[in-house]
This record gives C-alpha cells, sequence and structure tokens, in this order.
C-alpha cells in the first residue's frame, strides 16, 4: 500500500500546486458550456474518493457533509439523484473555497487510514482509477482556466515567469512515414508486475485490427502551416468541409483557431492568448497549431489533400515511440512547442490529435459495473477520438491506448492535427 499511498500524494500534491496562485474569485468562474469552476474540480475529485471509496470500504467512516453528494456529483445517475444542471455551478458560491479544501484535507486523512492496513483489490483499484480521475482533472483546471482569463477584459496569466523563445528553432520539414499495416492488435496490455497499472474500460478489450498501407506526418501541423490554410480563404469554401461542420461555421465567427485575435503590431497579422498572456504570432509560427475542432482539422486535411489517421493507425505508430515529448511539467510553459529530437515525433504532449475514428466501444466491450460504469460507456456517441495528450496533460497520466472523446465542434481545449494519407 505504500507505493499507492505514494502515488495518492504525490497526485494531490500537484492539484494544491496547479490552483495555488488562484484566487477564490478565480477559482469561481465559468466561462465556457464545456468548463467548469477550478472550485468545483477540487470538490468533484475528492467526492469521488469519498464516494467510490470511503463510504464503501472504510469502516466508520464520516461523510463531511451529507449534500456534497448530490452537489459534486456529474455524471452518475445510478446514484439515485437529481443532479444540478452544470451551467449553475459558477453560481454555487457557497459551500465557500475554504471548506473545499477542508474537505480535500479530510478525504485525505481518511484515505491515508485506509491504506495504513491491507486493503482489498477492489479499494485499490478504485484509488487508481480516482487517480487518473484527479490527473484528468487538473489539465481540465489548466484548459478552463486558460479560457477564464482569455474572456477577462485584463487578460491576466496563470503563469507569470517570463516567456523565453529565443533562440527560435524552425519546425523540421513534414514527412511521410511509411507503414505496411496488416493484422496488428490495440488496447490495453495488462502488466501484472507493475502495481500501477492501469488503464479505462474503454481502453479495453485488446483486439485485432487489419490495416491497409498507409503514411503518417511526422510531426504536428504548425501554426505556419495552419495560416497558408487560412489565407487560402478557407473559411469560405465550402467544399473544403463537411456538411455540419459548415453548418457550425456558419452559426459561429469563427475565421482562425480559438485564442488567436488580431493584431497589426506583429508581422502576420495575429497575436494568440496563453497561459502565460499574449504573445505575438511571429514568435509561435513553427509551433503545433493547437484549440482547433475536428471540422477545422479535418478541412485542414482536405485542403492539404491529405486525412486525418484512424485510432488504429495512430496507436499502431505511437505504441513503437517512446512516451517522451511536451507534457505537463516538463518545461514547455503550457504551451505546445516546437519539435526537438527529444519530442519523440510529438506523438505524446504538445496536442491532443484529432483521429477520424467516432469514439465507440472496442468489440466486447463491457463498462465497469455500477455506477462506475456511467464513466465512460454512456458517452459513446456523437463523439470523436482524440489521442497522445497535451502541454497540459500529466506525464503519467497519458499512454499509446489512452482515448480521450469530445464533441467535433469542441475548440476549447490544447487539440491539433496530425496528418495521414
Amino acid at each position: 500500500m505504500t507505493i499507492l499511498l505514494s502515488k495518492y500524494e504525490a497526485v494531490r500534491s500537484v492539484t494544491r500546486a496547479l490552483t495555488a496562485n488562484l484566487s477564490a474569485e478565480d477559482q469561481m468562474v465559468q466561462s465556457c458550456p464545456e468548463a467548469s469552476p477550478v472550485k468545483w474540480h477540487q470538490a468533484h475529485t475528492t467526492w469521488f474518493f469519498e464516494t467510490f471509496v470511503l463510504r464503501p470500504f472504510l469502516a466508520n467512516y464520516k461523510p463531511w457533509r451529507e449534500e456534497f453528494r448530490r452537489l459534486f456529483n456529474s455524471y452518475c445517475l445510478s446514484l439515485g439523484q437529481e443532479l444540478p444542471a452544470k451551467r449553475l455551478r459558477a453560481s454555487f458560491s457557497r459551500p465557500s473555497l475554504d471548506e473545499i479544501l477542508a474537505f480535500r484535507c479530510h478525504v485525505d486523512e481518511a484515505i491515508e487510514t485506509l491504506l495504513a492496513h491491507p486493503t482489498g483489490e477492489e479499494p485499490s483499484r478504485r484509488i487508481l482509477l480516482g487517480l487518473h480521475h484527479e490527473q484528468q482533472h487538473q489539465e481540465l483546471t489548466l484548459t478552463d482556466i486558460k479560457h477564464v482569463f482569455f474572456s477577462n477584459p485584463l487578460h491576466p496569466c496563470f503563469d507569470e515567469s517570463p516567456v523565453c523563445l529565443d533562440p527560435v528553432h524552425a519546425a523540421p520539414p513534414l514527412q511521410w512515414c511509411a507503414f505496411e499495416g496488416g493484422q496488428i492488435e490495440i488496447g490495453h496490455l495488462p502488466n501484472a508486475e507493475n502495481p500501477l497499472d492501469f488503464c479505462f474500460d474503454n481502453e479495453t478489450p485488446r483486439h485485432t485490427v487489419f490495416l491497409a498501407p498507409f503514411e503518417i506526418a511526422s510531426r504536428e501541423v504548425t501554426c505556419r502551416e495552419y495560416l497558408e490554410f487560412m489565407s487560402d480563404d478557407a473559411y469560405s469554401r465550402a467544399e473544403l468541409w463537411l456538411s455540419e461542420g459548415w453548418a457550425t461555421l456558419e452559426q459561429t465567427p469563427w475565421d482562425a483557431p480559438l485564442y488567436w485575435e488580431r493584431d497589426p503590431c506583429d508581422a502576420t497579422g495575429w497575436r494568440i492568448f496563453t497561459l502565460r498572456g499574449w504573445l505575438g504570432l511571429s514568435a509561435l509560427l513553427d509551433t503545433p497549431v493547437c484549440h482547433i475542432s475536428f471540422f477545422e482539422a479535418d478541412a485542414f486535411a482536405r485542403w492539404r489533400g491529405c486525412r486525418l489517421p484512424t485510432e488504429a493507425e495512430w496507436e499502431m505508430v505511437a505504441s513503437l515511440e517512446p512516451r517522451t515529448g511536451n507534457l505537463l511539467h516538463r518545461g514547455g510553459g503550457f504551451h505546445p512547442a516546437v519539435l526537438t529530437e527529444e519530442s519523440a515525433d510529438q506523438f505524446f504532449g504538445d496536442c491532443w490529435e484529432w483521429t477520424a475514428s467516432p469514439y465507440t466501444g472496442y468489440p466486447g466491450y463491457k463498462p465497469l459495473p455500477g455506477a462506475l460504469g456511467e464513466y465512460n460507456g454512456k458517452f459513446m456517441s456523437s463523439q470523436m477520438v482524440l489521442r497522445g495528450g497535451s502541454c497540459v496533460t500529466p506525464v503519467d497520466h497519458v499512454r499509446a491506448t489512452y482515448r480521450n472523446f469530445l464533441p467535433p465542434s469542441t475548440r476549447w481545449q490544447f487539440t491539433g492535427i496530425r496528418l495521414a494519407v
């Protein structure tokens, strides 16, 4: 249990570090429908451990407040209570941030008590699930606060440390890596020797797929390349867009990625809002373009005479790559970085990469039993799969089999493009 407790303490400490410089007011804001207040993220991840670990497995555990069982439940309808509407999360001025932090300490002490004695396989499995759930919310904390600060006319910075962009390296030329395809296996392969081995249920079961020969790009699409797409009037050319994508354009003011704003003072005519404030696009031209919807990624691929890879193609290639790259706490400054020799072709980190695959269950997929089965399975509709993690994904959270999923119009996440043919 020592290894699991160490993991628990490490993950919870990252949440504390990420939120340390955010005021109570910062943590109250919910600036777009996809996001949640940072205060809510801290409470919800703690709710998970209280609901699924401490209540069923720690004798004589006393919940912090019974009302929290409903207030911070986001998706588990089978727990038998009507859930508060997501759009109202910013309306909850109470409980205060101080009480939520006290709630976190209360649960931390109880988890330590539970792990002080031998526990069964199921409590350990649920704690590990809860830790990866919290790491998901660490990433969401950063994506959400970025949108909060962008929406604020003062445009505050999350990270006040100096931005060092010199020397600026050019992205290497895009090359094509050819693969013969054939019969391969994808999905999580359990590692019994690793006590912290983990996957979400949607990564199972491991199964066989057949791939035709294909080629995949050696890096992600850059801002420079995307600016060329924009300069070719791509946002006005219906022939490049899926029907739903074009309908989305007609209902939105999109003419560039999210967080791009026109700036006559920059040579490119644009600047980009980052977690470290505004930066001129000139300094970021060779970094991967991010905050792109699936519709934009697909249109760009079409414009280049290419396509997006399937998730099976992506996983086949990524499983051959080291799990290195510009991930959270790797020194990337909370933003995609120019490809370097250490980036391993950017398969891990920088941007979540849209694939051409709809989010459905693998053959033979079975969700977890009970309320935990609502974690992934019930969202397998009208969403697309993304792979690889981003610059705000915790380093030990991502893997080649990891399946993220988002609606195709989503742009607030760190999402980017890799091409295939």
